[in-house]
């Protein structure tokens, strides 16, 4: 993740100024303007650690809205050597520490904890869906059921997790669902264009609900398979019948041999697994990112 990059810096400053963070009014009020502290922040329950990049932009950022005093802008973050994002932390561990002005490290604790317990949790719930499919081949897929504005955070939340990223956004991949299709004048027509005019390196991925759907989609060249809404018994008997179609494709056919499979809809933790188990090699859960619970995380601050 480039904790730098302009999108990043954009997101921590609109935070950071709606919460009012340079004006914290009972802060500027009853705290020592030169007094430095130490802020201890803790795990408070077994968790995926994510978001331990974003807390020196939140820092760095507010000293740009708030340029009071030299002694704001010189902070220091201390993680252990076995912390950073992706690894499971336990109850009560500390997963940083921040040196810097006292009334900065109020000002901005609320926003630094909201993103590292929201993305933390999404980074925790992924991994349990990863465990669940482990030994089955099956990735773990998001979505772009995300929150506006947050969508680069969230699908790093869940590379943390183990998981797998879709597409990014509606320019970066080819998914004709039921809706092109039906204003597209159907899977023939919409398929056969995506494929005329693609980009180069563009695979054209074709969602299917029924096995009607699925042989249309197949015959006219569909070059990855998306099954939605389908239990796992009609899901194994799909992915049977692609990998029989592929393997049926003419050896010199300008064609992969290989049709990418997926599964979504309906799939939670307690059937994932027998999702897993039919053969497809993805399977998509919007939960991950609409659904994760926030991580239980505190700040402790101290005075140095």
């Amino acid at each position: 993740m480039d904790w730098k990059s302009s999108r990043i810096d954009a997101l921590v400053e609109q935070a950071l100024i709606e919460d009012q963070a340079a004006a914290d009014a009972t802060t500027n009020l009853t705290i020592d303007p030169n007094l430095r502290a130490s802020a201890s922040i803790l795990a408070r329950q077994d968790l995926v650690v994510c978001g331990l990049g974003i807390i020196p932009r939140f820092l760095a950022t507010y000293a740009r809205l708030d340029p009071r005093a030299t002694s704001q802008t010189r902070f220091e973050v201390i993680s252990h050597p076995e912390i950073f994002d992706g690894v499971k932390a336990h109850d009560g561990q500390v997963l940083a520490v921040i040196r810097h002005n006292a009334r900065v490290l109020l000002s901005c604790e609320r926003v630094i904890l909201n993103l590292m317990q929201h993305l933390s949790g999404i980074a925790t719930l992924t991994r349990q869906y990863v465990d669940a499919v482990q030994g089955t081949g099956a990735h773990v897929l998001d979505t772009r059921k995300t929150v506006p504005g947050l969508r680069t955070l969230e699908k790093y939340a869940v590379l943390c997790g183990g998981g797998t990223n879709h597409r990014l956004d509606l320019a970066s991949a080819i998914l004709i669902k039921n809706n092109h299709i039906s204003l597209g004048g159907g899977l023939p027509a919409a398929l056969t264009n995506a494929l005329k005019h693609r980009q180069a390196g563009q695979r054209v991925q074709v969602e299917v609900r029924s096995p009607q759907e699925l042989e249309e989609a197949l015959q006219y060249g569909a070059e990855a398979i998306l099954l939605d809404n389908m239990p796992p018994a009609q899901v194994k008997h799909s992915v049977d019948r692609i990998k029989e179609y592929a393997h049926g494709l003419p050896q010199n056919e300008q064609k992969t041999r290989w049709i990418p499979t997926e599964a979504s809809g309906g799939i939670v933790l307690k059937n994932i697994r027998a999702y897993a188990e039919t053969g497809v090699d993805f399977i998509s859960v919007g939960a991950l990112t609409h659904s994760a619970k926030a991580a239980d995380i505190s700040m402790r601050i101290e005075a140095e």
